[in-house]
């Protein structure tokens, strides 16, 4: 009976000092190798919309097809577009007649004028000598021949008057000359708007990546601003690991990140902490853009998780991602031997187990 005795408390020793252990490992790795199961391959998401509005002519693109920046993805109908040039390019012509005819104006009305000022010269010289003769002789001539030289001045000095109105008339018509005329420059300004929506109706990829949601085909019309397409781009893909509060006490930028995918059971990768987050939302702070991480639900209340961003340079893992897949994560915090051999071993174990889940 005694022996009996002794073997529980045995038993319940080892169990309590198991216990134990396992307590001491858990707090110790929560902070030092801490690991989560609730991470997300995230990624930059493009629509591709038209800027200018037609009818689709060419379609090069099919569903989750890769394409490279510059790639032309959609052609619109270019006619529409090459009209608009060609009326643009006849309006720059007949601004240009306009003008020259503007320029032909003011050169007649300033040649006008000159007639003007010459007659008005010999009619002043003509009245300053019927001044003159009068004053020798007042006799020498007669009140008509004085009131014809006077009237003929007077005219003279109108029409001086008349064709410097008109000049001016002409000059205020014809604005600046040459390219910096204002009729001309809004000529040349619809011209470049019908190239530049020519040059719109390629539509090409902005950048490196992968289509999704693609349902477009010849004969439809896009209209400007209205996604077409959505291009997946691979410029920048990282992990989103939603870590709880407490397990970001030792984290900083540049830690070692070890991580596996449940698309290549059996693998580990390697990557590193990019950011920490600093705020997410909650029903007191739900403003602002803040991110949304959704807790577990279970007896006790789950800690608060906080994204931290990990970037991976490994191109075999990269060309493994698919945006919004499950991935296990364990962040290497320091070079603890123990901790981290331990926190490898289970992530190992953890990869081994996607064969099955």
């Amino acid at each position: 009976m005694g022996k009996d005795k002794s073997s529980i408390k045995k038993v319940s020793f080892i169990v309590l000092l198991i216990t134990a252990i396992f307590f001491a490992w858990y707090v110790s790795s929560d902070r030092h190798t801490p690991y989560t199961d609730q991470a997300r391959i995230q990624g930059l998401i493009t629509p591709v919309s038209p800027r200018i509005s037609g009818f689709v002519t060419d379609v090069n693109i099919n569903l989750h097809s890769r394409v490279n920046a510059g790639d032309v993805l959609f052609q619109l109908d270019k006619r529409p577009f090459e009209i608009a040039i060609q009326i643009a390019e006849a309006e720059i012509d007949n601004t240009t007649q306009s003008v020259a005819a503007s320029s032909a104006s003011v050169k007649s009305s300033a040649g006008k004028l000159g007639v003007a000022k010459a007659q008005l010269d010999r009619a002043q010289r003509n009245w300053d000598r019927v001044q003159r003769v009068m004053k020798e002789n007042e006799g020498a001539l007669s009140e008509a021949d004085k009131d014809q030289s006077e009237t003929a001045l007077l005219q003279a000095l109108e029409q001086v008057a008349s064709a410097e109105a008109s000049l001016e008339r002409a000059k205020q018509s014809l604005g600046d000359s040459g390219p910096d005329n204002p009729k001309i420059r809004r000529a040349i300004q619809n011209l470049e708007k019908a190239q530049l929506d020519l040059e719109f109706s390629t539509i090409i990829a902005p950048t490196d990546g992968v289509i999704e949601s693609f349902d477009v085909d010849l004969g439809y019309y896009a209209s400007a601003g209205q996604p077409i397409t959505t291009l997946i781009s691979s410029s920048d893909v990282w992990i989103q690991a939603n870590l709880k509060e407490n397990n970001l006490s030792k984290m900083k930028i540049d830690d070692e990140v070890e991580f596996v995918l449940d698309i290549a059971p059996g693998k580990i990768f390697k990557g590193k902490v990019r950011s920490l987050g600093f705020g997410v939302a909650t029903d007191q702070t739900n403003k602002g853009g803040l991110p949304t991480i959704s807790d577990k639900k279970g007896w006790l209340q789950d800690p608060q998780r906080f994204p931290v961003i990990i970037s991976c340079d490994d191109p075999n893992a990269r060309d493994l991602y698919r945006l919004g897949g499950q991935v296990d994560v364990v962040v290497y915090t320091g070079n603890n031997f123990l901790l981290n051999g331990i926190a490898g071993l289970r992530l190992k174990l953890i990869s081994m187990l996607s064969y099955v889940r």
